[in-house]
């Protein structure tokens, strides 16, 4: 798991790029690999119900890891970024979440959309806007595939999570940070197949 560029971090043990969480760990691989569990293990649950805002992405966040961070579903506070691109500063983040959702509101969450080509370009304008927000200190990946994926299913659609490439998937999450989301685009198509 690659690790972010960050400011002094008070959520990180002293001395360390590793997060406090609730089992102790301070070992990096060792937190991987217990945050994966929990993750793992909350997935298997329903997920909360919401209107699809903000507040409910939060939840969401913190139905996957609340078993490993006091701070789930919580916007992070410090400026974070990865491979010397910063995220959206944390001061704005509230203000961004929210114009982000409401804007999706305002495309009927894409429900609208059955063109495959249609609703995958306009997701991938959604997906790395968030992504580009980046409002939890970790996590921010598997939250936004799980959106994706209630996108696609209330809009009549299925992901086939074997047409998830990693690699491919986070090159297209670098180049739509960058503003191109023609890749993303193309991944979430290929998902939808």
């Amino acid at each position: 798991m690659s690790r972010y560029d960050a400011t002094k971090d008070p959520l990180c043990y002293t001395g360390t790029q590793v997060l406090r969480n609730k089992a102790g760990l301070q070992d990096q691989n060792k937190l991987d690999q217990f945050e994966q569990l929990m993750f793992l293990s909350r997935s298997q649950e329903p997920l909360p119900e919401g209107f699809l805002d903000y507040d409910h992405y939060k939840r969401i966040h913190h139905h996957f890891f609340q078993d490993v961070y006091d701070w789930a579903g919580q916007p992070r506070e410090i400026r974070t970024g990865k491979g010397g691109n910063w995220f959206c500063y944390p001061e704005y983040i509230d203000a961004e979440m929210n114009k982000i959702f409401s804007q999706l509101a305002s495309e009927s969450h894409l429900t609208d959309l059955s063109e495959a080509a249609r609703f995958a370009s306009r997701a991938a304008h959604y997906i790395a806007e968030i992504n580009a927000v980046h409002p939890f200190r970790e996590g921010n990946g598997r939250c936004q595939l799980t959106l994706l994926d209630i996108l696609l299913n209330i809009s009549g659609f299925e992901m086939d999570e074997a047409e998830i490439d990693p690699s491919e998937f986070m090159h297209a999450m670098i180049a739509s940070f960058h503003g191109d989301n023609e890749a993303l685009s193309h991944c979430i198509l290929k998902m939808m197949e």
